[in-house]
């Protein structure tokens, strides 16, 4: 049986903790998608999936520029994704009405209509839904471009200006992609680059020095990779 007791002390724990970190460190939080988008679409997801189809699960998938969310089963009766804004219809409505009660769920259609309305306010593309392979999928897409500036600026926020500025082009393209996929191998870096091995050794051995990399494994390692040393988000 499902501790629901137990899932609730945790969240508030995590919940507490968050707040405690965001006072002490002042985290600065821009989303990239408007919260109630991507939530509506998750409770959409839950209330009006397909359960006679077992096995099968909602999936919620991020990549850099969007989100997807995923849920088993067609759109129901008259629904289509040319009509999703207008046409009322519910699949399970004692799941929809449970969760209208516990304030999760709008009115049919008031939510979807929100979060068309959501992206635009925040200059982003509509919501796509389609309906692949039995399913139903809302794409929403971000701002890739405003993302890459946030991710650059507070990368120099937390290398620092001086020392950003005393690396050449090279560790700079380093420090920056390692700073988007977290990880990486020398060759990976080599191809990134285009620069030799040797190059791109010393450019490491630099970044090393300035405490801006560090090593993953061991020196002989052919596994080993790099990775930078603080967060960034």
């Amino acid at each position: 049986m499902y501790n629901f007791a137990a899932q609730l002390d945790t969240s508030l724990m995590l919940k507490t903790l968050a707040s405690r970190l965001y006072s002490l460190y002042k985290f600065e939080v821009v989303p990239e998608y408007p919260e109630f988008a991507w939530l509506e679409g998750i409770v959409n997801a839950v209330t009006h999936r397909e359960y006679a189809m077992v096995g099968n699960y909602i999936s919620v998938f991020m990549y850099d520029d969007r989100l997807e969310i995923l849920s088993p089963g067609k759109l129901p009766n008259l629904v289509t994704v040319k009509n999703i804004t207008e046409t009322r219809y519910s699949r399970n409505p004692r799941i929809a009405r449970v969760l209208t009660e516990f304030g999760w769920v709008r009115e049919l259609n008031e939510g979807v209509k929100r979060i068309y309305s959501d992206m635009k306010d925040f200059f982003l593309k509509e919501p796509v839904y389609s309906e692949p392979e039995q399913s139903v999928k809302l794409v929403l897409e971000n701002n890739i471009v405003m993302r890459k500036l946030r991710l650059h600026d507070r990368m120099i926020k937390d290398i620092g200006q001086d020392v950003w500025d005393k690396l050449d082009e090279s560790e700079k393209s380093i420090v920056s992609y390692l700073c988007s996929c977290k990880e990486a191998t020398r060759n990976d870096l080599e191809v990134q680059t285009g620069k030799s091995a040797s190059t791109v050794t010393n450019k490491l051995k630099n970044l090393i020095e300035y405490g801006i990399v560090k090593r993953n494994g061991n020196t002989n390692d052919p596994t080993q990779t790099y990775s930078i040393t603080f967060l960034v988000q």
